[in-house]
């Protein structure tokens, strides 16, 4: 039986994409065991795992430092993997990789595209070419190691809905209600569409009846923000700092549709089995993070000269506006989901 060990530390959206990835390893290889190393908090990406992927996980500031990577990696030896996938390549996961490397086990190091995606994102001679996904470069990394595979994933609840914990009084029974989340923060101020263009989509999903709106996100200030449209609509309710992840991911796979920004909650609705639409401003889905299984159709965006300017977002914009954004009608994005929900009811009826 082969052990082998994933590497993928952090960004919350990153690790959401190795999912379908650790997901289809398993099931195509059921004789070797998969041990995942990431970040404690995330655990409930992993919790419905086929039986032989195992979560490892850690918190990096007990890992600190030399002294602290040569504890993980002797912690990590004892396991006696057979190979090592890095799906990070920062310089944490290169001691280990380095260590292993002595210790006579084969590693492969994700290859990030990063010429390419400096080609992409340059202010002149943009070289506009879809790249790889995350997915398919973390699934070149085990190919490499000699595990090549189909990527089959639906969902982490499988083909049901995940269980809404301690939400279930904060969400209520959905009934014949149709529910539509909507994540509209992000870390960077380019890839946040206006606040006050997405209440205006706010107001425009709120006009149908039997119909909830969702608020997914994790800061203080999104929490006032949210809270603040809870007053405002009643069709709105704010999940903003109220439960588990492992029940947020439950009550999102109960979603008929989620609106995202290029962030986080874009990839963990995909891997629940919801479609998302997503929409992008400095960044573009050509630089490969788009969501598991999304197609063109949802990616909500403008056509400028200057964009992509940043591959995540974090550069200021060159014109000071933020027009890639702001250039998005929200009636447009409003027609998006509605056009989505339209379909879901009369394939119901079918």
């Amino acid at each position: 039986m082969s052990r082998i060990l994933a590497l993928r530390l952090s960004a919350l959206g990153d690790v959401a994409m190795t999912v379908p990835v650790i997901h289809s390893l398993a099931e195509s290889f059921p004789g070797s065991e998969v041990v995942v190393v990431s970040r404690e908090r995330w655990a409930a990406l992993f919790a419905n795992m086929p039986a032989n992927v195992r979560f490892y996980g850690i918190d990096l500031q007990e890992y600190g430092g030399l002294r602290g990577l040569e504890r993980l990696f002797g912690e990590l030896r004892r396991e006696g993997f057979d190979a090592v996938a890095d799906f990070h390549n920062v310089l944490r996961t290169k001691y280990i990789d380095i260590r292993f490397r002595m210790a006579g086990v084969p590693v492969a190091v994700i290859n990030k595209g990063r010429r390419e995606k400096r080609e992409l994102t340059r202010q002149k001679h943009k070289r506009l070419v879809q790249l790889k996904t995350s997915t398919e470069r973390y699934a070149d990394v085990l190919a490499r190691l000699g595990f090549t595979f189909d990527l089959d994933f639906r969902s982490i609840f499988g083909g049901e809905e995940g269980d809404v914990g301690t939400l279930a009084p904060v969400v209520g029974a959905k009934n014949e209600n149709e529910w539509v989340g909507i994540a509209p923060f992000a870390q960077h101020e380019g890839k946040i569409y206006p606040l006050e263009l997405m209440e205006h989509v706010v107001s425009l999903l709120c006009k149908r009846p039997q119909r909830k709106i969702f608020i997914f996100g994790g800061g203080s200030g999104e929490r006032l923000i949210a809270g603040e449209w809870e007053k405002r609509y009643p069709s709105v309710t704010s999940l903003v700092g109220k439960g588990r992840m492992i029940d947020e991911l439950g009550v999102m796979s109960r979603m008929d549709v989620m609106l995202s920004m290029d962030s986080a909650n874009m990839h963990l609705a995909s891997i629940v089995g919801v479609k998302v639409f997503s929409i992008w401003g400095a960044t573009h889905p050509a630089a490969g993070f788009s969501a598991w299984g999304q197609t063109s159709d949802t990616f909500i965006q403008t056509d400028m000269d200057c964009r992509p300017c940043s591959v995540y977002g974090n550069k200021k914009c060159c014109r000071g506006d933020y027009a890639c954004l702001r250039r998005i009608d929200p009636n447009r994005v409003a027609e998006k989901i509605e056009t989505a929900l339209e379909t879901k009811r009369l394939s119901r009826q079918r």
